[in-house]
């Protein structure tokens, strides 16, 4: 005859243990349970998963929308020469074959496009105002491959007429205070060579397209003339200052740096668009890092509701418990009996956070619209301003990191209180009224 009181080992996750298990869950209070507390953790949960899913979408889709203003409004990669020493002393880093280089790097397998510019960074007068401004020297037709500004939403103006005026920046026009039509006096200090040393050169153009990109370091000091009006303007008449590389596909210029800039027939540099902004990268990876680590915490600090959920569950089930034991369950088919409660509870949580967050990020052009309706500012207003509202992107990695993040946090808690229950003592578990 076998020993009552000596455990036995069932098969792990038996269905008497779910059903036990089940049975606490649906208890009422009055019947010793804790479904307020239960209602508690999951809402608790709940919340934190959806706000981890949520501010994942819209990092990613900050991320996206950054990099996608990042490379359409600049080349991807950009080649340069090296400054040389001129036979009159004069150091001159102007590429002179740039006809023939762009030919040979649209050959290249990858190379969208080749397109030659002249840049400097020079002043733009509107009467009183004075703005330092970076001028780039761009046919039309390239300056059209760059959506961001070519495309842009808040543009005004007709980007055709390029080659009869200038395009600003948004907030470069703002604080110029000018419109379409208007003139605006460009300034370069690097003007004509006189007898007495070098004149600085002005003209007027009229301003024949306004810009808008998202990006405060371009609206705010971008202009663009046309290749043929900036050259002579900034003594560039024997060539240009770079050549801007379109590629196939952005991510693959790191791959092509050393066939890009073996196309010239000298040494050339060459600078791809992870390099120009290593710094927003670097700042979006930060944020990216910060971000995850707080929502983490607040995604604990919520599973820790499980903890009293369940300790409270454990002393209202105590002589459960020793009855459980008596009649010869093992310490381990009780820990799993309580961790069952508590992973439930987690696991339903987790996944009605990732549905909010979900919806959340399916509908955010919506949600949009409702805080504009309730808002004193409207949104074109806020934007006009320069504020930014982010898209929110799905992708498969975030939401299995916010899901698997959460499974992982929700089952450790759990483990500690369950395996408090299983090390209770039936004798005096039995004590408990």
């Amino acid at each position: 005859m076998s020993n009552p009181s000596k455990s036995t080992t069932p098969m792990p996750f038996a269905r008497f243990e779910w059903m036990i298990a089940w049975r606490y869950l649906r208890a009422k209070r009055a019947e010793g349970g804790v479904s307020v507390m239960t209602w508690i953790s999951l809402i608790g949960i709940t919340l934190a998963v959806f706000a981890l899913v949520a501010t994942l979408a819209i990092r990613t889709g900050l991320r996206a929308e950054t990099l996608r203003t990042i490379l359409g409004v600049s080349a991807h990669a950009e080649l340069y020469y090296p400054r040389t020493v001129q036979a009159n002393g004069a150091q001159d880093a102007i590429i002179r074959d740039y006809e023939s280089l762009t030919e040979r790097l649209r050959a290249i397998p990858g190379v969208q496009d080749a397109v030659p510019v002249v840049k400097a960074r020079i002043i733009a007068n509107r009467a009183r105002q004075n703005a330092p401004i970076e001028l780039f020297g761009i046919r039309p037709e390239d300056l059209a491959r760059f959506p961001a500004v070519a495309e842009s939403e808040q543009a005004q103006g007709d980007l055709a007429n390029l080659p009869k005026g200038i395009a600003l920046g948004q907030s470069l026009a703002r604080t110029l205070d000018v419109t379409i039509g208007d003139r605006v006096k460009i300034i370069s200090p690097n003007g004509t060579r006189t007898a007495f040393g070098v004149s600085p050169r002005v003209k007027t153009w009229e301003v024949v397209y306004i810009f808008r990109t998202g990006q405060g370091f371009v609206d705010n000091s971008r202009a663009y003339l046309s290749l043929a009006e900036a050259q002579p303007f900034l003594n560039r008449e024997a060539g240009v200052d770079q050549i801007d590389i379109l590629l196939d596909d952005p991510e693959m210029v790191d791959q092509m740096e050393t066939q890009l800039a073996q196309s010239s027939t000298g040494p050339a540099y060459i600078w791809s668009w992870r390099e120009r902004s290593g710094a927003v990268l670097r700042a979006l990876s930060l944020q990216d890092n910060a971000l995850f680590v707080l929502l983490a915490i607040l995604l604990l600090i919520a599973s820790m509701n499980i903890i009293s959920g369940l300790i409270m569950l454990v002393k209202n089930k105590g002589r459960d418990i020793g009855v459980l034991r008596t009649i010869g369950l093992s310490e381990a088919s009780v820990l799993r009996i309580f961790f069952i409660v508590g992973a439930s509870v987690g696991t339903m949580g987790i996944l009605l956070g990732v549905g909010l967050g979900v919806i959340f990020a399916l509908n955010i052009d919506a949600i949009y619209s409702v805080v504009d309706f309730f808002s004193s500012n409207s949104k074109s207003d806020l934007e006009a301003q320069g504020f930014f509202f982010p898209p929110a992107v799905l992708t498969l990695p975030s939401i299995l990191s916010a899901t698997v993040l959460s499974l992982a946090l929700s089952f450790i808690i759990t483990f500690f209180p369950a395996r408090r229950a299983a090390r209770m003592n039936p004798v005096e578990a039995l004590r408990y009224e």
